[in-house]
């Protein structure tokens, strides 16, 4: 089940390619948390990497942090191991922690299903918009409803979201307990 809007985000415990463990608490300073279930193989996670490189950039000095958790099992899916998320962090500059949900407990948590899927979280910590990053995953150009800027400009300037679950489309995660 997904994590209900307006709940207490869970927290977790996960270690990040950069060496770092990072948690809920580890941005006590950004009023707002964005949590990216994503991966290294799935083609639109690939789609929208520079995307959300560029709203980290876009939104960072207006208190929006990005967390991007890959929790695809590796038996099948070698390429979205831990030494491969370091590559492709490396690779593509992400300037966001990437950090490896191992037991998947954490993506199973929030009940997430898709890479990429968005959770946005405000000061409290509390689910203010889940789903897409916008609606064209194929090309930035031609994205008519860019949900997850329209999430984070009403956040910032304190208003609700007045679209606050889009469906999330891409690869589906892949669980080990399958």
């Amino acid at each position: 089940m997904r994590l209900p809007l307006g709940e207490k985000a869970p927290d977790f415990s996960l270690p990040g390619v950069d060496g770092k463990t990072c948690s809920l608490q580890s941005f006590p300073d950004k009023p707002i948390l964005v949590i990216l279930f994503t991966c290294n193989h799935c083609p639109y996670v690939q789609a929208y990497e520079d995307r959300l490189i560029a709203i980290q950039k876009d939104y960072a000095d207006r208190g929006v942090q990005l967390a991007a958790i890959n929790a695809n099992e590796i038996r099948n899916y070698p390429e979205d191991n831990f030494p491969n998320m370091v590559q492709r962090a490396k690779k593509k500059g992400y300037n966001f922690p990437y950090l490896r949900d191992e037991d998947q407990s954490v993506a199973e948590a929030y009940g997430a299903h898709y890479t990429p899927e968005i959770f946005v979280l405000d000061r409290e910590r509390r689910l203010r918009y889940t789903g897409r990053i916008d609606d064209n995953w194929q090309n930035p150009k031609e994205a008519r409803s860019h949900d997850l800027r329209n999430a984070l400009g009403a956040l910032i300037e304190g208003r609700t979201v007045s679209q606050p679950e889009t469906h999330a489309f891409g690869c589906t995660i892949k669980w080990a307990k399958l």
